[in-house]
């Protein structure tokens, strides 16, 4: 994005990160990698993406704001 050593080029990333880390990873115990990469992509795709309210988005989710913008 930036020049190196930039703080803030990796900040939405690492943002996304622990929100996934916190809300997702933290509060369960998965049996096998199968079981949390399958985890992982439902609340990405069904929750993170399609219903959970972003701050950066005036609390939409990034499908509404994508609906209401375009």
């Amino acid at each position: 994005m930036s020049r190196r050593g930039n703080c803030y080029d990796n900040a939405t990333m690492e943002s996304f990160w622990a929100t996934l880390k916190l809300e997702l990873v933290y509060r369960r115990r998965f049996e096998n990698r199968a079981q949390a990469r399958s985890q992982i992509f439902d609340y990405i795709e069904m929750f993170y993406n399609r219903q959970r309210a972003h701050s950066a988005l005036d609390y939409h989710s990034p499908v509404d704001f994508e609906i209401q913008n375009n």
